[in-house]
């Protein structure tokens, strides 16, 4: 298992040692050159594979492709071929280098991958973001990595804290966008391929982005509902591993319930399910996932995760993530791939993606904020966008007493965090329904910044593959041209998502309102994550670095100041993050 690293260097060095040939580079990040200019990671868990070399190009990537058949088609409708036994990034390599970004968008998958062509080095990132990819420049070299701690390493680059990523991560508790904690480095958006020229110029292609597509000649209800089972099917089947056994992440809710029952429909083998308890006395969804398993036939099993485990565990957690995860589940997902990969399984599917693909509860807050907006005189307006920031609920509004002074001053004229979530809600481009325009916004920000990401590299570390059959492209497509109605009928939320598998579970399932996982941190913070907590965020490392200020701090701690109703979540933000930064020793 390995991560990818690549340079697009001069060929010449320099005797202070900041430039040099791009394996050079790349000895300095610690990978290993396999051609010149690309490189494997090889002390890091991942996909990476390579190289793979076609029509004059060579590239490294994180490639696995569910539509092979198809892509092999398109090569020969343009007079190329690919060999049957090529692995997928090769596959990939061969699309791009005949078809362009044509050929990157056919490709049904999860993929980054990193290509040298010429005198340019192009990356290319799948459609939602399933893996990830980080670029930086420096000393006139280009390198690009699916490892952020390869260019943590990268002496060129004199990486330090980001302090606007800083503010994005308290603000969402992930970061979502092409920012990272890295100043100086970048991530590539999701449906983007970007080009980099070895005189520093940068130019971007977008191959896929999700289109509303609703007009007055919509489908009726059936026809959406019909359309989208034959599309969840399909997701479905091309995700699962041929002649094996595969485990699915099911918590109970209807969208984890829903993959389980179409795996066990679809697949001929075993079908292992797993959940998460974090004990008999805490509310918890354990009757509806044990009602699915039986349903379903699953090989059904319950992880109990307690405090002490949680506390044991968090800082490797936080070290295995390129951008920290304010999601108290980090933890207990690790403990559950651990269980997966344990089981002997390779391949792992879960439910995520059902609320930004199809309209979940947190949109309620936006869609009342519109009813009563009012008119931008009132003294109560807002802007949509500062009204999606302040609807999180997590530290944006509490950052003048959370962060120092020299802090605050720095990000004076740093861009504001609504940059992020404005293209969406008020940008000329957005789309036309409020819903929609919410659902584009939560895709393209919480669902590839902190979902996948986060899924990803928690499976990656027990050598899982996890796969999403929600977040697949053709769901997404279809979910956009679905009139909005559809998706949130009168109270019913995901409507159409539900009706399309209604069949195949208990009405008790299909029916019950969203709860989520309920999540003891407060109950944590005030127990077995306590003194680590205060060792870590008042230590003397935190208080060098500058960023938080201890009074309030404390006051936190204590369950004081303006912390009501949601204290467990913002300290737990403080915590990962300091978590994070000491695992990359900044």
């Amino acid at each position: 298992m390995a991560r990818f690293c690549v340079c697009l260097a001069p060929d010449s060095g320099h005797p202070d040692g900041r430039t040099g040939t791009a394996d050079a580079h790349l000895a300095r990040m610690g990978a290993r050159a396999v051609v010149p200019g690309l490189a494997l990671v090889p002390d890091e868990p991942g996909p990476a594979e390579g190289p793979f070399e076609a029509h004059g190009r060579r590239a490294v990537g994180e490639v696995t492709l569910y539509n092979r058949a198809e892509l092999r088609a398109a090569l020969a409708a343009d007079g190329a071929t690919a060999p049957p036994d090529c692995r997928d990034g090769e596959l990939l390599l061969r699309c791009w280098a005949r078809l362009g970004a044509r050929g990157v968008a056919l490709a049904e998958g999860m993929f980054a991958l990193a290509v040298l062509d010429g005198g340019e080095l192009v990356l290319i990132r799948d459609q939602v973001g399933a893996r990830t990819l980080f670029y930086a420049r420096a000393a006139g070299a280009w390198a690009a990595a699916t490892s952020l701690r390869a260019l943590r390493r990268w002496p060129a680059l004199g990486t330090r804290v980001n302090l606007s990523a800083v503010r994005s991560f308290l603000t969402f508790a992930y970061l979502p966008g092409e920012e990272t904690l890295l100043e100086g480095v970048h991530e590539v958006l999701p449906g983007r391929v970007l080009r980099l020229a070895a005189d520093g110029t940068v130019t971007e292609t977008v191959h896929w982005e999700p289109t509303e597509r609703v007009s007055g000649s919509a489908e009726e209800p059936e026809e959406a509902v019909l359309t989208l089972r034959a599309l969840l099917e399909d997701a479905t089947a091309r995700r699962l591993p041929e002649a094996e056994a595969v485990g699915v992440l099911l918590s109970g809710g209807v969208d984890s319930s829903l993959v389980t029952a179409l795996t066990a429909k679809l697949h001929s083998h075993p079908v292992h399910t797993y959940s998460i308890s974090f004990g008999d006395e805490l509310p918890n969804e354990l009757g509806y996932s044990g009602l699915v398993a039986a349903h379903c036939h699953t090989r059904h099993r319950v992880l109990t995760v307690s405090g002490a485990a949680v506390a044991a565990r968090l800082a490797d957690t936080a070290a295995l993530l390129d951008s920290p995860v304010g999601d108290p589940l980090t933890v207990p997902n690790l403990l559950l791939a651990e269980a997966v990969a344990g089981d002997g399984l390779r391949t792992v599917l879960n439910g995520e993606g059902g609320d930004p693909v199809f309209g979940g509860p947190k949109n309620l807050p936006m869609l009342v904020r519109e009813m009563h907006a009012g008119s931008p005189d009132a003294p109560w307006y807002e802007d949509r966008a500062t009204a999606y920031l302040r609807s999180y609920r997590k530290c944006w509004t509490d950052l003048p007493e959370l962060l120092t002074a020299d802090a605050l001053s720095a990000l004076a004229s740093a861009p504001a965090p609504q940059r992020f979530v404005e293209p969406y809600l008020t940008g000329p481009d957005r789309m036309t329904h409020l819903l929609n325009q919410l659902l584009h916004c939560n895709l393209r920000t919480k669902g590839a910044h902190h979902i996948l990401t986060k899924v990803e590299r928690l499976t990656a570390s027990q050598g899982l593959e996890g796969r999403a059959p929600l977040f697949d492209r053709r769901v997404i497509d279809h979910a956009f041209a679905v009139p909005p109605p559809l998706k949130l009928r009168g109270t019913a939320e995901k409507w159409v998502l539900k009706e399309a598998v209604r069949d195949l579970l208990p009405a008790t399932v299909v029916d019950r309102p969203k709860s989520g996982m309920r999540v003891p941190v407060q109950q944590w913070l005030t127990g077995p994550l306590r003194e680590l907590a205060g060792d870590l965020l008042l230590g003397r490392a935190a208080r060098q670095r500058g960023l938080f200020r201890p009074d309030t701090v404390r006051t936190w701690m204590r369950g004081e100041g303006t912390l009501l109703p949601r204290q467990g979540g913002k300290l737990w933000l403080l915590l990962t993050l300091e978590l994070w930064l000491r695992a990359y020793d900044l």
